[in-house]
């Protein structure tokens, strides 16, 4: 166990104030550092200690966990703004963040030629996930590393994968998420069709829900009202996961199919799709309101079409 040891949390919003929440209920000692102010306030009233700024969090820790909105804030923090100069030989940096797999391998590199050791364990399982302390880590790194870094992982989640090395968490999350991005689309066109062939959505998901159409999108978080209560479709889409996060996972996937050359046409194209929901209407919207979406492009063809027609 990591218990008697002093943890450094830097990042302390949606996921990262839970998550270090967790932590103090599991018995760490828990230093946090947010540049919002409402946040550090936030996790001060889960029993986090503040700091004065990200390094001081790190000069008494013997583990950094950061959990930040982009590779360009997390290498921003470990080069020029000091945290591995700051951090004790030998601390374990542990990013939750979710970045490029070239950042996060960048950060590897960074730590450890500082003198440090580093795990890169992004985490499924949204806002939900983190206060209920059922997360999923996937974690790139060495074995050492991972089995140093379980016991924390442990306290924040249900449950810890490791991966690979440097980069392979963050390359586990977002082919994760590309499968989930597309099956929500998938899912909510289907509901789509059925609504203009004359299915009610709860004769739809009896038979999908049972049938070769099972997945998440659809028996947990069905983008329409009804079937599954506890879906964000029953509060009007407000997030568990939100639209702008999953455009931001699609749009790393993105990258890294290019980059690597892979066919992924449905991976591009949902991340295109999901890129223009979560800019326009789906900006403060759970991901599972890209139904909405889909339902208005639909009732929008016809009505062009008639239009185009009536002026030829």
């Amino acid at each position: 166990m990591v218990n008697g040891k002093v943890i450094a949390f830097i990042g302390l919003g949606h996921m990262g104030g839970p998550m270090a929440a967790s932590l103090v209920r599991a018995g760490h000692r828990v230093l946090g550092y947010d540049v919002v102010t409402r946040s550090l306030d936030a996790a001060a009233a889960a029993g986090v200690t503040p700091a004065a700024s990200a390094a001081a969090c790190a000069a008494e820790a013997d583990v950094v966990v950061t959990m930040l909105p982009s590779g360009r804030h997390v290498l921003a923090l470990y080069r020029e703004e000091g945290l591995l100069d700051a951090a004790r030989p030998g601390t374990l940096f542990i990013d939750c963040s979710t970045i490029d797999v070239a950042d996060a391998r960048l950060a590897h590199e960074a730590a450890t030629a500082a003198g440090h050791r580093a795990l890169d364990a992004p985490v499924s399982g949204g806002v939900v996930g983190a206060e209920a302390a059922t997360l999923t880590f996937m974690a790139g790194g060495s074995p050492d590393e991972f089995t140093s870094a379980e016991p924390l992982l442990a306290a924040m989640g249900r449950k810890s994968v490791h991966c690979g090395g440097p980069g392979a968490g963050q390359a586990a999350k977002i082919c994760n998420n590309m499968i989930l991005g597309i099956s929500m689309i998938a899912v909510s066109e289907a509901f789509v069709l059925g609504e203009s062939l004359g299915l009610t959505h709860q004769a739809l998901y009896d038979v999908a829900s049972t049938a070769s159409g099972q997945c998440w999108a659809l028996t947990v978080n069905c983008p329409v009202p009804g079937p599954v209560p506890t879906s964000p479709a029953n509060r009007d889409y407000r997030p568990g996961f939100a639209a702008p996060l999953m455009a931001k996972d699609l749009g790393l996937a993105a990258n890294a199919v290019r980059s690597a050359g892979v066919r992924a046409e449905l991976g591009l194209r949902a991340a295109e799709l999901y890129q223009a929901f979560a800019s326009g209407d789906g900006a403060d919207q759970d991901f599972s309101g890209i139904v909405e979406s889909i339902r208005q492009r639909s009732a929008d063809g016809p009505a062009r079409r008639e239009r185009e027609g009536a002026g030829s």
